[in-house]
């Protein structure tokens, strides 16, 4: 492990992710997805409501947008669920994939990824890794894509808030795709605190191999906060 360049500003704490958001088409029939396979079934909110803060991704048009938080009390953070409103929400219209800029993966926690993996296998509506492999730094991992082919990666953690008996817990991270590694670290580090390097190599990733455009070669940094902040539901 090591420390990235630039020291985290010690004026305030970023104790972790609040939640990461999700984009979906249907939103009832993704939020009873998430409820059985993620164990996501603990409710803050539903509602619709102007998104003015969205104007940026939306061409300077501020849009109505139905928004559900769910989380899991086993602990990570929660999702914020997305669904538009006043238009028909599409997907890209071409294949996502690794090297395109933005959150492409959100990585889940499991305490037995035996387990949690068996569970996934359940969901006919969902496309998930037929077998575990292995991340470079040799954890067990799968991948799955929900009804809207958003894409999950599910790895093994210790920690929880609560026992619910559920394969599986909540976020624990994510993986983001940038365009300027030093930048980004840099602002990773010394803005938001994530400033310990778990993990810095360039080259094909095992456990990305068979994702789409998953055989290029990728600069990948893996990143944690020295000091992680307390509470079970901030990554």
């Amino acid at each position: 492990m090591s420390q990235a360049s630039n020291r985290p500003n010690n004026s305030y704490r970023i104790q972790g992710m609040q939640h990461i958001g999700v984009a979906v088409t249907n939103m009832d029939r993704s939020l009873k997805l998430y409820r059985q396979l993620f164990g996501m079934d603990i409710p803050f909110f539903d509602s619709v409501q102007e998104a003015p803060l969205m104007d940026s991704h939306t061409r300077g048009e501020t849009i109505l947008k139905r928004a559900s938080m769910v989380l899991n009390l086993q602990g990570g953070c929660a999702f914020e669920v997305l669904q538009p409103t006043s238009f028909e929400p599409k997907p890209a219209s071409w294949e996502v994939g690794l090297g395109d800029l933005g959150i492409a993966v959100v990585q889940m926690k499991t305490k037995d990824i035996v387990r949690m993996h068996k569970h996934a296998l359940q969901f006919d509506d969902v496309t998930c890794d037929d077998e575990l492999t292995r991340t470079p730094w040799g954890a067990p991992t799968f991948f799955l894509n929900d009804l809207d082919g958003n894409v999950f990666q599910i790895l093994e953690a210790s920690d929880s808030f609560a026992k619910t008996g559920h394969a599986s817990g909540g976020v624990l991270g994510c993986t983001i795709g940038v365009s300027d590694m030093e930048a980004s670290l840099k602002l990773y580090a010394t803005t938001l605190g994530y400033s310990e390097v778990l993990y810095d190599e360039t080259a094909v990733q095992c456990d990305w191999s068979h994702r789409p455009y998953g055989s290029e070669n990728y600069r990948r940094v893996r990143l944690t906060q020295p000091n992680p902040g307390s509470g079970g539901f901030g990554p």
